[in-house]
Formats: C-alpha cells, structure tokens, sequence
C-alpha cells in the first residue's frame, strides 16, 4: 500500500499540536493531517489544583473532537516510528504516511517504573499524584482528611513537565493543614533533585520563605529510589552525599521520571545528548539540525528551558513561521528565545509567576506588577484567568 500524503503532518494532538495546527489553518495551510489516538483533551496545568481542592477535574476536560481545528484532518491513531530520509510516518495500524513538513508534539512518558515499587502502591495506601487525572482527586482527599504524621513530596531527577508541580501541590497541602490547625502535627519532606528549590535565584528566595513559613524540611540534590507500598516506607537517596534514608510516610505524592515516547527515543531524530530521549532541535529555529523539514516543539523537544504550556505558546509561533518560510522557499528568520513560564502556587490564594528565558532571566510579561512576590491576583489569573488564555486564544491560534 502506497503512503498517503499530506503537506503537514502533525504528531500529536496535546497542546502544542492543536495549537500550531489552528495557526496553521489560519494561514490558509488546507493539508493537513494530526495523529492523536486519545479522544480526551486535557488542561493539565489545573490538575495541581485539583489535587489542592481548589479546582474540579471536569474544569480541565475536553473532548478532542472539540479542540481539533476546522479543516484539519484527524486520524486518530498512534504513531509508532518516522523515517526523516523517506519523510514518512508509520502508525500502530501499519498506515504510512508521506509528508512535506512534519511537526513532532506527542509529549512524553511517564515512567511509573523508573522508581522501583511505585507503580504497583500508586492511587492506594497514601499514595498520590497529580500528574494522573484520575488520582489528582485522591490527592485532595487525602490531604483533607490527613491530621497528623509524615507527608512526602517527591520529584525525580530530569527534565518534567511543569517543574513546578511537585513542590506547588506541597506548599498547597501545608496552607490547608495550617488553617486547620493541624500544621503542627505533620512532618512535610520535600524532596528535590536540583542543589536549590528554583533555578532562578530570585523566585527560590521566594520559594524558600514559603518552605520555612511551613516548616517543610526541604532535602536539595535528593530523590525517591525507592518505595515499599505496603510497609509505607520511602528511601530517599541524597546524590550529594550519596546517603539513603528510609522513611515511613502516611501521605506520599510522587512525580515519576519522565522521557521522550520510546518510538522516537529509539529513533532516527533523538539528541544523542539527550539520556532521555528527547528530540535534537535547533534552539532557536525549532527545526531538526539534520532534517530541517522536521519541526519540533512542547515537552519532548531537547531544550534547556523548561517544559510548560507557556513555552509552548511562545514556541508555536516560531515553529509556524519558519514552517510556512519554507514552503516559500525562504529561510528560517522566527526564533524562540526560550521562554518559559511557572505559575508557582505556594498558598490557597497565593501565587508568583515565574517567567524567564535560555539564560534564566526574568522576563515578566504584566506590566507594572511584581510577579516574584505571592500575590493573590496571580492565583485568580491561574485559576480562572490561564484557562481562558488556553481553551479560547491558544487552541483557536489566537494567542
């Protein structure tokens, strides 16, 4: 059977794909078609305050159909390999498809397994995480109900999604606990691969003051290696010192390792620099450097900047622009400066907007408003404001 061609080929219909195909689209750019086997859509970004009680799940649940762009072709199927040479890609059911530009935005894995124990105690015995939608409910639950012992927060070691989100649903949990008066009697551990709590120094000043006001014993260079489900028991490994220390938790949200899907870890186009698989792409073109008709954007590109829908606002734009150049034969100008955004929620009504670029500057966005303070404006702004932004400006390619 012959491939079937198509001008572009979108991988992925998370927010990074429906985001440059509605761009696209509104460019006038008639064929094109989108690999997406899921039939839900998500707004992850809420689903840390859905596990802080502060949001409902269905805020953050479309269908697909409702996010795909008029015009566009959706296949709904599962790609399984690109060959860059032959400008193809194969699906799970063995279609193949021919392309003129591609545009990879499939996202990336959680790795359940990457720390041994933790898929088989996840969603029972205490344990939690919001990066799943069906347990960021849990995580709420459990939290209200905790009124004394130990709660652990972990992050793993390499690039997530929203590196934010495992210490935010932290400080959200010991808010609660202090307005019910139970603060006192709960042990809160914060365990965080990096040698600090943000790697911007003037949003980790911040963030350290919120860990005191909480009393939460942060450990820096250390992560879960570890965990016994049934004895209810966590080791966490300090890299610095290259000590282990078990700990019994009664509340533990876990954030798993995280990687590029493997089809393309193992493939043709992954950053042979990258242990994690992620795509090579060029840091400011947003192109394959060997295959400069490959685009590449969201979580699984290999980029020094943070992995967030923020980025990927900005990152749409230049992945267009420099995709419809090419199609007119001129060459690639747009560039993506590596800006990112964290909206670090660090009370129930209280948040910073940390926003920086490649080299870690700040780069605020809201004029005449101090967004590395903790300001109840910002926390409205995430809540209801960065919905908006994203269901009707991004994924209509309006913003």
């Amino acid at each position: 059977m012959s491939p079937t061609h198509h001008q572009i080929v979108i991988v992925g219909g998370g927010t990074a794909g429906i985001t440059v195909a509605a761009r696209l689209r509104r460019a006038g750019v008639r064929d094109i078609a989108l690999l997406e086997p899921s039939e839900t859509h998500w707004y992850q970004p809420l689903w840390t305050l859905v596990g802080g009680g502060q949001a409902p799940l269905r805020a953050s649940l479309r269908t697909e159909a409702e996010v795909i762009p008029p015009g566009v072709r959706w296949l709904r199927e599962r790609a399984t390999a690109v060959d860059p040479t032959a400008r193809t890609v194969t699906t799970a059911s063995g279609r193949v498809l021919s392309y003129g530009r591609l545009v990879l935005a499939p996202g990336l894995q959680l790795d359940w397994d990457g720390v041994p124990g933790l898929a088989t105690a996840l969603g029972h015995g205490g344990v939690s995480s919001n990066y799943r939608p069906d347990l960021a409910p849990l995580t709420w639950d459990l939290i209200r109900r905790m009124r004394r012992g130990t709660a652990v927060f972990t992050m793993p070691s390499g690039p997530v999604k929203c590196g934010g989100a495992p210490q935010k649903i932290a400080y959200l949990a010991a808010d609660h606990w202090r307005k019910r008066g139970v603060l006192d009697a709960i042990r809160i551990i914060l365990v965080i691969p990096e040698p600090t709590l943000f790697k911007v120094p003037v949003f980790a000043r911040t963030l350290e003051e919120a860990a005191r006001r909480y009393g939460i014993e942060v450990r820096l260079s250390s992560e879960m290696t570890s965990l016994d489900g049934a004895a209810r028991e966590a080791v966490i490994t300090d890299h610095a010192t290259g000590t282990a220390e078990t700990v019994r938790y009664d509340l533990l949200h876990a954030v798993p390792p995280q990687r590029a899907p493997e089809w393309l870890a193992n493939g043709p186009l992954a950053d042979p620099g990258s242990p994690h698989g992620y795509v090579r792409t060029d840091r400011r073109t947003l192109q394959h450097p060997d295959h400069p008709e490959v685009f590449v954007l969201g979580d699984v590109a290999s980029l020094p900047t943070s992995k967030t829908g923020a980025a990927i606002r900005k990152q749409a734009p230049v992945v267009v622009g420099n995709l419809l150049a090419g199609l007119r034969g001129r060459p690639a100008t747009a560039h993506y400066d590596g800006y990112t955004s964290c909206p670090l929620v660090t009370a129930r009504h209280k948040m910073l907007l940390a926003e920086f670029d490649y080299d870690l500057r700040p780069t605020p966005s809201i004029p005449f408003i101090d967004t590395t303070r903790e300001r109840t404006d910002m926390w409205f702004l995430k809540r209801y404001g960065l919905p908006q932004l994203y269901f009707k400006g991004m994924l209509k390619g309006l913003a």
